[in-house]
């Protein structure tokens, strides 16, 4: 309390004893595997850019990764991911190829494509990570020139975010400032060849194109690629386990698996199939708000899969949901002259639960909803075949006629009856996140009743806004949830142990999964 000396009128603020709390994100993905390209955005601390990145779109994640490419599901289950309702996501590139060994190039444009003389630049030193920049030549420079020639400019070696050579006032001209001439004599980064084609006379009126232009690497040489690179460090950021430090990732995806897992003669490896799912659903447990979504092994009949998931994998988690069989979509790539393509449903399906959090809530089982960009699925699945999968946690995509082909599936790979289905393990997850992020306010308060009295009140508002918005079950509140945080909680023991105890209870909502119409004759009253 402040101390008063002097007479007058004083002011003084009383901070709330209770804080709102704002639910926090569920449909944010994180997709790992094998992508075009390395970014570059961070030379320095992540040259080979295999740490986890950011986007929030697909064109960004073409700036940052490339393309569709061959042999790579990734772009095609994330274009998947924000075609049907994703927004943001995280991306893991593991590294699938090895050094071609090749210098790097690139061939820079001129202003003045009707002379079409072009500057190939290419490195000294294989694969190398090199930028060169081009910068018009500065006015006293420019004006000892010739003006009937090529305009001057610099060229600049960028390595590392640094620049390391500088060539000032060449031109495309002949002579001694020639910029083939000028570099070719002292750079030991790269090398410099001028293309001159039929139009040489319109040549000499060539302007450069200012910017920043990366060399590109050869395509580098496919290699294995083994269970340990997909489940990466938390200690180096790599793989899996790099996800670490993506906090607020709810949902997780590997779908190059299938591409690591192919053997030569097309079929698949299991053995690593499962390892690398086991380390997924390991560190989605280990993390406890994050879901994985796993994709089963492609080419299966109903009875292969039924045998592969009871008696090969063998999960049993509630922080998993598999989904079978793969589906048809559009081959964007364009490999192989198919205009369709096989691929592992679990991006698109992300896309699903993300579009289900954004139009109805996590509390919504994320099933009976088709999936945009599908046109046909790998094999299709009855209502007696399904019966034989949907006990023991696989969902099925299946094809109903003119209602498209729809998610017709809900559950975890749990056991336990509490976690059978994948809305109630996600609004839980998102219930803890924020009760933990929203509640770091208690910390180091006095442990009295006045704090239990916030924290009571804080977390009733909240609650109480999910049920009225249909996340909890009960007609009242009181059958909805409970909040206790008093002296039975809180027993002075535990207080002289510096704890806070709250216990907190929910009824979650459980989709109406088999629904039954009991119909019988009315028979007339004589």
């Amino acid at each position: 309390m402040p101390t008063y000396t002097a007479p007058g009128v004083y002011v003084e603020e009383i901070p709330s004893s209770s804080k709102s709390l704002s639910a926090a994100a569920t449909a944010i993905a994180a997709f790992v595997g094998f992508t075009e390209k390395a970014p570059t955005d961070d030379p320095i601390n992540d040259p080979d850019g295999v740490r986890p990145r950011l986007v929030t779109s697909w064109t960004q994640f073409e700036e940052l990764y490339g393309g569709f490419a061959p042999d790579c599901l990734l772009p095609i289950s994330v274009y998947g991911y924000f075609q049907n309702g994703g927004s943001v996501a995280y991306i893991v590139r593991i590294p699938n190829t090895a050094p071609a060994g090749e210098p790097s190039a690139v061939a820079l444009p001129a202003m003045d494509q009707l002379a079409n003389k072009k500057v190939l630049i290419t490195s000294v030193e294989p694969d190398a990570a090199l930028s060169v920049r081009i910068d018009p030549a500065d006015d006293e420079a420019d004006d000892a020139e010739d003006r009937s020639g090529p305009s001057p400019f610099n060229l600049s070696v960028v390595e590392g975010g640094a620049v390391v050579e500088t060539f000032d006032n060449v031109t495309l001209a002949p002579g001694d400032r020639n910029v083939e001439t000028v570099v070719n004599a002292t750079s030991t980064k790269v090398k410099v060849k001028v293309a001159i084609d039929d139009l040489g006379a319109l040549a000499e009126a060539q302007i450069m194109k200012v910017g920043t232009f990366a060399l590109e690497k050869a395509a580098g040489l496919p290699v294995p690629v083994s269970p340990r690179k997909f489940t990466g460090s938390e200690t180096t950021r790599t793989g899996i386990n790099g996800l670490t430090i993506a906090d607020e990732v709810t949902m997780v995806v590997v779908p190059d698996l299938a591409t690591a897992a192919r053997k030569a003669d097309g079929t698949y490896d299991l053995g690593l199939w499962k390892s690398v799912q086991t380390a997924l659903i390991a560190h989605c447990e280990l993390q406890g708000n994050r879901m994985a979504i796993l994709d089963a092994p492609p080419g299966m009949t109903v009875q292969q899969v039924k045998e592969w998931r009871a008696e090969q994998a063998m999960y049993d988690t509630q922080f998993a949901a598999l989904y079978y069989p793969w589906i048809k979509v559009d081959n964007p790539a364009g490999t192989n002259g198919n205009s369709e393509i096989l691929v592992p449903p679990s991006g698109h399906i992300a896309g699903v639960w993300a579009r289900t959090d954004e139009t109805r809530g996590v509390w919504k089982a994320p099933a009976n909803d088709t999936i945009r960009g599908c046109l046909d699925v790998e094999r299709p699945v009855t209502k007696n075949e399904q019966g034989l999968l949907n006990p023991i946690g696989v969902n099925c995509i299946r094809p109903f006629g003119a209602r498209g082909i729809r998610i017709w599936g809900a559950r975890t790979l749990s056991s336990d009856s509490d976690w059978r289905y994948i809305n109630v393990r996600r609004l839980f997850n998102m219930i803890e996140t924020t009760i933990l992020d929203g509640t770091q306010y208690a910390v180091f308060e006095p442990n009295d009743q006045e704090l239990w009295a916030g924290v009571t009140r804080t977390l009733t508002a909240f609650l109480n806004g999910l049920w009225r918005s249909g996340a909890l079950f009960g007609t009242t509140a009181d059958e909805a949830f409970y909040v206790k945080c008093d002296a039975e909680t809180n027993p002075p023991e535990s207080i002289d142990e510096g704890k806070l105890v709250v216990e907190v209870g929910v009824a979650p909502v459980k989709p109406a999964e088999f629904v039954i119409f009991r119909i019988s004759q009315k028979k007339p009253e004589i």
